[in-house]
């Protein structure tokens, strides 16, 4: 077991997940902490580094492409204090910083993990139901409907439609933009038979933001939904004429088997220390 405490959080690495806890400090952004607890499973993993700086440094995590909603409906453009898989690390615990880094980096040699994109969500996404306020109105999810609400500062044209109500059968893509520089930001719903390219200020399946504090939130409620949508590599639905076909336990067997006899190469070719092949093969064992 790897862990790290500090006043921004704290991740502990079991060699199986990573499970990150936000902060109690006041600084730590309101979405870490609506989000919660975060449980990244190994395979979900494309690498890890650290970055020392001069009185703290910054533990990053990188997933595999498409295994994060929340990643997938942002795009990557959350800002360094909302980006759950960083972690600020004070001076005194740059020692602890390199040790996890070696476990996972360790773990995912040993399990051969790929760093390529993945074609099913290995995280689940935020819970619902779920609700937030920024910009001009209100987006709620329960899990079945997105529901929108404008406020007084909502454009007239929009507004003047009242409270929309999408189903999640109906909606076929989410995003959320930051207000960046002059260009501000946006939640938007892209909605079966009402495709636009009007700009947030007017599309009724669209809240604006104007880079408030709150508007990352919209963030959360983005990726509750892309959670739930189809994953983008996934393929088109069965027709039912051919039925799916069960893998039988004897291939997760026969796997573990090979995984043991490459294990035991690399020992003896001198990849792995004698303590590091006993971890692996107890690892491998105990799924048999």
């Amino acid at each position: 077991m790897a862990e790290i405490i500090q006043r921004d959080g704290t991740w502990a690495f079991d060699g199986n997940a990573l499970r990150m806890t936000p902060g109690r400090n006041k600084n730590v952004s309101p979405l870490r902490t609506m989000l919660g607890e975060l449980t990244v499973p190994l395979g979900a993993l494309a690498g890890v580094s650290f970055e020392q700086g001069r009185k703290t440094g910054r533990l990053r995590l990188r997933l595999r492409d498409g295994a994060d909603p929340l990643l997938q409906a942002t795009a990557g453009k959350l800002a360094e204090p909302n980006d759950p898989y960083q972690l600020t690390v004070e001076s005194d615990r740059y020692g602890v910083a390199e040790y996890m880094v070696d476990e996972i980096r360790n773990a995912l040699l040993l399990d051969q993990v790929p760093s390529g994109p993945v074609d099913s969500y290995l995280l689940p996404g935020p819970s619902v139901p779920l609700s937030a306020s920024a910009g001009d109105g209100t987006a709620s999810f329960d899990g079945e409907h997105v529901r929108l609400e404008w406020n007084w500062k909502t454009e007239d044209a929009k507004s003047a439609a009242g409270t929309r109500t999408l189903a999640l059968t109906d909606i076929t893509a989410v995003e959320w933009h930051p207000a960046i520089g002059l260009e501000n930001g946006s939640l938007r719903f892209t909605v079966r038979g009402a495709e636009t390219k009007a700009p947030p200020k007017y599309d009724p399946n669209s809240v604006e933001l104007w880079g408030f504090k709150k508007d990352p939130l919209m963030a959360l409620v983005a990726a509750a939904v892309q959670a739930r949508l189809p994953h983008p590599t996934a393929s088109p639905a069965p027709t039912g004429k051919e039925p799916v076909k069960e893998l039988p336990q004897e291939a997760d067997h026969d796997a573990l088997l090979r995984r043991l006899r490459e294990l035991g190469d690399l020992h003896k070719e001198g990849v792995l220390t004698s303590e590091e092949f006993t971890l692996a093969k107890q690892a491998v064992l105990k799924r048999l």
